[in-house]
């Protein structure tokens, strides 16, 4: 079986509810009948002709919980609820009380708004310094690589850098199943290039260690060492990851972006997510170009996010 029908099924067996703030987008419309249909998770739709969040009871509940959380950015009682009426944050407020077990949005509204209503409705998970990202690329032959951060932290520093890849382990290990096999990316492989950007890389890896001492990993690394054995061999001898990493590390944002979207444009590949990372629970970002199938992929995904057992 797939990864990606592997996916629904694993998904299907939790039983969970998945909010899906833009109700009224047919892509989104298209999805919850699909996830409906099919048994993979409870969509919850908001917007007209759906569940009204000014008109829903739990509006309350989640205006003070706003509140309670960012004082400083609420005017009073009646602001947080106007603030809290607003579909994205409304479902993030569900899932920060329980009441969803993960929300979707980012098929209208942009990347910043999503972020901004999870951070502050639900927050970050305890332990987490940073909110980052991870896509899933499926290859052609089968194969799931983790992509991170390709779409939320600009130019992390080393300690960020090794949260990203310890959250995009812990990830992997839920979504994905198999065991992490981490690289740090760079121009530079075990300091064959000197500057900056190289030894932040190698400082994070030296972090990441002390966070995950179990998890094989390498870095600095080329990406062809991280990936092909031979290249490996004669690059990297003696390699903890031999050529076959199953989590890329990018050293920023640029890299992981441009990077991603080569692997889905040039060779094919079927790139989920982007998902986020560091939260305490899960809330999904999707493209604004995202298709009904992509909308359930990526909520299927989340639903697994939100089982550690997974």
């Amino acid at each position: 079986m797939s990864f990606r029908h592997d996916l629904l099924r694993r998904a299907a067996a939790r039983e969970a509810r998945v909010v899906l703030p833009e109700g009224e987008d047919p892509r989104v419309q298209a999805a919850a009948d699909r996830l409906r249909h099919e048994g993979i998770a409870e969509p919850i739709l908001l917007g007209k002709g759906h569940l009204d969040p000014a008109t829903d009871v739990r509006l309350g509940r989640i205006a003070e919980a706003l509140r309670a959380r960012r004082p400083d950015r609420v005017r009073d009682g009646v602001h947080a609820l106007d603030l809290a009426a607003d579909p994205v944050r409304f479902g993030a407020g569900l899932v920060a009380l329980g009441e969803a077990e993960a929300c979707v949005a980012g098929a209208v509204h942009p990347t910043a708004d999503v972020l901004r209503a999870a951070l502050w409705a639900i927050g970050l998970a305890p332990g987490a310094p940073v909110l980052s990202s991870a896509f899933y690329l499926v290859l052609g032959d089968g194969r799931v690589l983790t992509f991170t951060d390709c779409a939320v932290v600009p130019a992390p520093t080393a300690d960020e850098l090794a949260h990203i890849a310890l959250a995009a382990v812990a990830d992997r290990r839920r979504l994905v199943g198999d065991a992490p096999r981490v690289a740090f990316l760079s121009y530079s492989t075990r300091g064959s290039a000197g500057g900056d950007a190289v030894d932040r890389v190698q400082e994070a890896v030296a972090r990441f260690r002390t966070l995950a001492p179990g998890v094989p990993v390498d870095g600095d690394i080329q990406v062809d060492a991280a990936l092909v054995p031979e290249v490996a061999e004669a690059k990297a001898p003696g390699s903890a990851i031999g050529g076959r990493a199953n989590v890329l590390v990018f050293p920023n944002l640029d890299a992981g972006n441009i990077g991603y979207k080569l692997v889905q444009r040039l060779a094919g590949a079927v790139a989920l997510g982007p998902m986020l990372q560091g939260l305490a629970r899960p809330m999904a970002d999707l493209s604004r170009g995202a298709t009904s199938d992509d909308i359930v992929e990526v909520a299927a995904l989340a639903v697994l996010q939100a089982d550690p057992g997974s």
